[in-house]
């Protein structure tokens, strides 16, 4: 859930929550305090799934206390409300508290702890929540969570100890000790991040997390449920996406959230490699397989052996290796460039392209039995332009505030008119041309980013420098609309625009051009020849 989820009050269908079995017996004193997060501690800040994370995390406080329930409160600072973020709640998927409401929000507003052997009676109880959710609370006890500044940010509270009795105020005070734990842990992650960030700019909406990727647009939330689907198993999986739209981060959040996690994840990029080096540098050589090669040379297979290699920009591969790759989904096993012994390899395959895949079956450039075996799960990544108003602002702001980061600078304010364009930009380039343009104006900008800062074109001519004339039909603009807000282009034709309008930013340096666009000088080359441009140097 993310800090703009709906309100709370109306009740959502939640699978029933399951606490994992306790001890046959009960011991007679609880579990050391110190031992909540020592299984943990491996995968914080190692980009898992946050919420698996810190529902596990609730559930051994709730056992380390002998409770029935627990719940990990955070406060929203835009809206001066506690949220439920992780909570043994089957009856409800949110509760929110104004800050001060109710024991968790006096805890959060006081920022001291309380435990409270029998509500009845007690003020700061808030009753609503035992309405609402039908639950009966018979004692409880709750302490706040503390930044590294001392700032109160979230609150740990646990409900009705088992077998009975009341919380005392020494349940309290190992509650406080393992707040302390959670805390450090929970500064690490992404989500603390931006809770901070929040704080500084409450103007902006609160971006959500997962596995570092930033957006809850419709299309993203889909695919987050999918990748937790995919994740846990060893299924091969298919991104397919425009250029800059977050394919690789999508490949290794499937792979951190599955079982070879502590494994290598090892990138290919198909791209940025001449067609001659795709296959040694995927399959490896033998000793004298040819002039040069004095030694036997593992490749990415065998580098990714228990792991996930992740084949960036698929639709590169040249047909001569798509069967030797065929082999290995279907095999688990090739030759080295050179060899005749079978190797056999251990790995998850995971591969991304913006390439039309079924044309280029249908061309004959791709082998069918290829893409039908390696679409095991597909998944198409939305552009940044189908994702709405309020992800652009929250990448936007999460840009800027990285590149001040980067660069030792104070994060500048964003003008009304700068966010303004941002979001009606159509993005091309999608995140990755987002986050090159934030960068650029933050370095340029003088405390606010304003809209000439932005290093995009201006609104009265075409997205390049191709000439209005030259443009096909169908560049044409749809009946109603202005300027670039509705051209529809094929996935080529913006390519090759973007390749364009970043050469003219670099003023035709293309050493410096295939840095901004993220691939090799070669394949720059390869996609202005592609396009019919000279390669001038």
């Amino acid at each position: 859930m993310s800090l703009t989820s709906p309100e709370p009050c109306a009740t959502l269908p939640r699978e029933p929550f399951t606490l994992p079995p306790l001890p046959a017996a009960m011991p007679s004193s609880p579990p050391d305090v110190s031992q909540v997060l020592l299984p943990f501690g491996g995968l914080v800040g190692r980009e898992v799934d946050l919420d698996a994370f810190l529902q596990t995390l609730v559930d051994r406080i709730a056992i380390t206390l002998q409770a029935d329930r627990g719940t990990l409160w955070l406060l929203d600072p835009v809206r001066r409300e506690l949220f439920s973020r992780a909570a043994h709640l089957p009856e409800v998927a949110q509760i929110r508290v104004k800050l001060g409401q109710g024991v968790a929000g006096y805890v959060a507003e006081a920022g001291e702890p309380v435990h409270v052997p029998d509500p009845r009676g007690e003020r700061r109880f808030f009753a609503d929540i035992d309405r609402m959710t039908g639950y009966r609370t018979i004692s409880l006890a709750a302490v706040p969570l503390r930044d590294a500044a001392g700032a109160v940010y979230g609150v740990l509270q646990v409900l009705n100890r088992l077998g009975g009795g009341p919380f005392t105020e020494d349940d309290t005070q190992k509650l406080t000790a393992i707040a302390a734990q959670v805390s450090t842990a929970l500064q690490t992650t992404s989500l603390y991040q931006e809770l901070q960030r929040a704080k500084d700019q409450p103007q902006a909406p609160v971006g959500y997390f997962f596995n570092r990727i930033i957006g809850e647009a419709p299309p993203l939330k889909a695919l987050y449920r999918l990748v937790q689907k995919a994740a846990p198993t060893d299924a091969t999986v298919l991104l397919r996406g425009e250029s800059g739209c977050g394919k690789e981060l999508f490949a290794r959040a499937i792979h951190v959230n599955g079982p070879r996690r502590d494994k290598p994840f090892v990138k290919v990029d198909c791209a940025a490699l001449p067609a001659s080096l795709i296959e040694n540098e995927l399959f490896g050589h033998e000793k004298g397989a040819f002039t040069g090669a004095d030694h036997r040379m593992p490749g990415k297979f065998e580098a990714a052996d228990g792991g996930t290699v992740f084949i960036d920009e698929l639709g590169e591969l040249p047909q001569s290796v798509q069967g030797k790759l065929l082999r290995v989904l279907q095999d688990r096993e090739f030759e080295r460039v050179g060899g005749t012994q079978a190797v056999k390899v251990d790995v998850r395959i995971v591969a991304a392209t913006h390439r039309d895949l079924p044309r280029m079956v249908a061309e004959g450039k791709f082998r069918e039995d290829l893409y039908y075996r390696i679409k095991v799960v597909e998944l198409l990544l939305p552009p940044l332009r189908e994702r709405g108003a309020e992800d652009i602002e929250r990448l936007a702001r999460h840009f800027v505030a990285t590149a001040a980061r980067r660069h030792r600078l104070t994060a500048p304010r964003l003008s009304v008119a700068a966010l303004e364009r941002l979001k009606r930009y159509r993005w091309p380039g999608n995140v990755r041309e987002l986050e090159n343009c934030i960068e650029s104006a933050v370095v340029l900008s003088e405390g606010e980013i304003l809209e000439e800062h932005l290093p995009l074109p201006s609104l009265d001519r075409p997205l390049s420098s191709t000439p209005p004339e030259s443009m096909g039909p169908e560049t044409r603009e749809a009946p109603g609309t202005s300027g670039e807000a509705m051209l529809l282009l094929p996935l080529a034709e913006v390519e090759r625009r973007h390749i364009l309008r970043v050469l003219e930013a670099v003023k035709g340096n293309r050493t410096a051009a295939a840095r901004t666009l993220e691939i090799g000088r070669n394949t720059l080359s390869r996609k202005l020849k592609e396009y019919g441009l000279a390669d001038e140097g």
